[in-house]
């Protein structure tokens, strides 16, 4: 695509933390991009007010009690289709006239859109992690199928992929993902169990939505980026390490079959893999702020602790099982995680709803997309009814 052809940007999940970031890095560069749709799940006011200014073919808010409120305040706006509804959502990602889907939705929701527009044929800047993790064989296979791009955007991942420009024809030995450890990084057990919500919620490097700032202190975000690792580079399990690195700097390295390390470093800011994604393959000029060495004279690295942090051993545990088990593990998760910010479990409780939830909801090795589907709903119910128990 030339650069006097701007790039449609379909963004679904607008008013989240990506979404905004995404949104800031299209204005900064004017005439590259159009935004084709948006979508929020119930934060109406900030999604008319994005309507407003990038002028969408369609805006789909998943609320449906919120349609009345957002069509009208974009009536005088005939451009753009108002939608409500998760099935409208995965009815505009399948019929949208554009060339890049960003997809920052948390959680599950993202899976059913993301089949969608990959099936139309667009490519995919993937911020939703929970769609190769709750079904990496099927979306894999859905890419090959359908021959569009699947671009990470999450910094580790981003990392990885910078990392392999160039190297097609070099096998790769492992991967090592760094995690900064979070707020608590070098905490027992019995430190964790005093944990509360207000300091979960602080990460020491990121700025990021309240479920994936929870994930990041439990390590279950490290968990989950294992498995969208193993499918996003097609590596066995055997081939995805974590290490702790706090200042988050390095990203993530890759080790090739030689024993070369290749890293890519940078500042943490989500802007940068947002850019690389949407302009890929080419590198966009920018003025995001600039990593000097002299300002961090010392990187570390240490072990990460999966004794004291379970969610991340629980997350390795349901790669290796394979099959529905990591649909379980996130879907189980996503309940503990909400539970937690209400107040209404502990912090190593999360971990107890997490691994009882893989013992007990039915197994499948072969899994459908509407076998992710029941599974979903199944361990939701499961997670749910565990949450009385393990407030007991």
């Amino acid at each position: 695509m030339s650069l006097e052809t701007p790039k449609r940007v379909a963004l679904l999940g607008s008013t989240g933390s990506i979404g905004t970031q995404a949104l800031d890095v299209l204005r900064a560069q004017p005439g590259r991009f159009v935004v084709s749709a948006l979508s929020a799940q119930s934060n109406a006011d900030l999604l008319v007010a994005q309507a407003r200014e990038f002028r969408p073919a369609a805006v789909v808010i998943g609320d449906e009690s919120k349609y009345a409120q957002v069509r009208d305040a974009l009536a005088n706006q005939p451009e753009t289709e108002v939608l409500a509804g998760a099935d409208a959502l995965v009815e505009v990602a399948g019929r949208l006239d554009t060339d890049v889907v960003l997809t920052a939705m948390v959680g599950y929701a993202g899976l059913l859109p993301t089949v969608a527009a990959i099936k139309a044929g667009h490519d995919i800047a993937l911020a939703n992690k929970e769609t190769l993790v709750v079904a990496g064989q099927l979306i894999t296979e859905l890419v090959r199928q359908h021959g569009v791009k699947l671009l990470p955007v999450d910094s580790e991942h981003s990392a990885i992929f910078q990392c392999l420009v160039g190297e097609q024809q070099n096998p790769i030995e492992k991967i090592i993902l760094t995690a900064s450890g979070g707020p608590f990084r070098g905490r027992t057990r019995a430190q964790l169990a005093q944990v509360t919500r207000a300091q979960a919620l602080k990460h020491p490097n990121w700025d990021m939505g309240a479920k994936i700032t929870i994930d990041s202190a439990s390590l279950m975000n490290k968990g989950l980026e294992v498995i969208e690792a193993k499918w996003l580079f097609g590596l066995s399990n055997e081939q995805v390490e974590v290490i702790v690195h706090p200042q988050s700097i390095i990203h993530s390295l890759v080790q090739f079959e030689d024993g070369s390390l290749k890293a890519q470093l940078g500042l943490p800011d989500m802007k940068l893999p947002i850019q690389y994604a949407l302009g890929y393959p080419q590198r966009l000029p920018n003025e995001f702020p600039r990593f000097s060495f002299l300002d961090y004279p010392q990187l570390t690295f240490e072990a990460a602790d999966t004794t004291a942090f379970r969610n991340l051993g629980l997350a390795f545990e349901a790669m290796r099982r394979g099959g529905n088990a990591p649909c379980i593990l996130n879907a189980a998760n996503e309940i503990a995680v909400a539970a937690f910010l209400r107040d209404e479990i502990g912090f190593l409780q999360m971990s107890d709803v997490v691994e009882t939830s893989l013992a007990r909801v039915s197994y499948l090795a072969a899994p459908t997309l509407a076998d992710y589907v029941a599974t979903d709903q199944e361990t939701r119910r499961v997670a749910a009814e565990l949450l009385g128990t393990v407030r007991a």
